[in-house]
């Protein structure tokens, strides 16, 4: 690619993350609630079940942080998707798929602005649970967490494309996000250890790759986890490599209909 080409490329990139950074700096509300509600199940989650949880890992609220923030990421991410019907809609996304630039280029600029603001909440909470008691093991393992927290956004924005390219409403969009979020969260090990689950339901907490991403943040955070490191954060990057390959492929499909 020549140099003005990829000039090019990296302004469309620049400009639709921008785009969506201005658009999230501008709604409070969005703001508020993406930590409200999080920190409420933390709280009230934590104060609720420590006393009665029993964990060979430490105390309740300390174990179930990573997963508050694993759910946090998932629900930013996924709603980076959303960002594609409004524009489709208002007919903003016709206009950028006519560009002379690749729509790769178009894909990974929406998926920019949605991982920015994902690790903009997962490192905000990271840093308010410190401040309320939670504790971890050191700051450089806290500072760690911030390119696990990329790769689990990438991997969740890339399946919220993938949603966004073949939902035409954000009616429709939003009730499949429930239908996907709810049980992901769930049967994952952001609420509890895999340790005496049953049979069926540990099988789908393994296939999880939320699992994987919460482990991961425990493992840097706590010092402690069910499934190594490194199967973890392999895991969760091959999800975020096939996620944005496929979403890339979705948005391009998206465009010609």
């Amino acid at each position: 690619m020549d140099p003005s080409g990829m000039k090019l490329c990296i302004n469309t990139v620049f400009t639709l993350w921008l785009r969506e950074m201005l658009r999230y700096k501008r709604s409070r509300s969005r703001i508020i609630g993406s930590l409200a509600t999080p920190l409420f199940f933390l709280i009230i989650m934590g104060s609720a079940f420590g006393g009665s949880m029993v964990l060979s890992e430490g105390r309740y609220i300390d174990y179930m942080t990573p997963g508050i923030i694993g759910m946090s990421i998932l629900f930013a991410s996924l709603m980076g998707g959303i960002s594609i019907i409004w524009d489709r809609e208002f007919g903003f996304l016709k206009e950028i798929m006519v560009a002379p630039v690749s729509r790769f280029y178009t894909a990974l600029g929406k998926a920019a602005g949605g991982v920015t603001t994902a690790m903009i909440q997962g490192t905000s909470l990271m840093i308010i649970s410190g401040l309320i008691g939670v504790e971890y093991v050191s700051f450089w393992r806290e500072l760690l967490c911030i390119p696990v927290m990329f790769i689990m956004g990438l991997g969740f924005i890339g399946l919220g494309i993938i949603l966004a390219s073949m939902i035409e409403s954000h009616e429709g969009f939003q009730m499949m996000m429930t239908f996907i979020t709810l049980p992901t969260i769930m049967a994952s090990t952001a609420f509890y250890p895999m340790e005496n689950l049953p049979g069926w339901l540990n099988i789908a907490v393994q296939l999880n790759p939320l699992t994987y991403g919460v482990e991961c943040l425990r493992w840097l955070l706590l010092g402690t986890s069910q499934i190594p490191f490194l199967l973890s954060f392999t895991i969760i990057t091959t999800f975020a490599l096939i996620m944005v390959t496929v979403g890339s492929w979705a948005f391009d499909r998206a465009g010609d209909k």
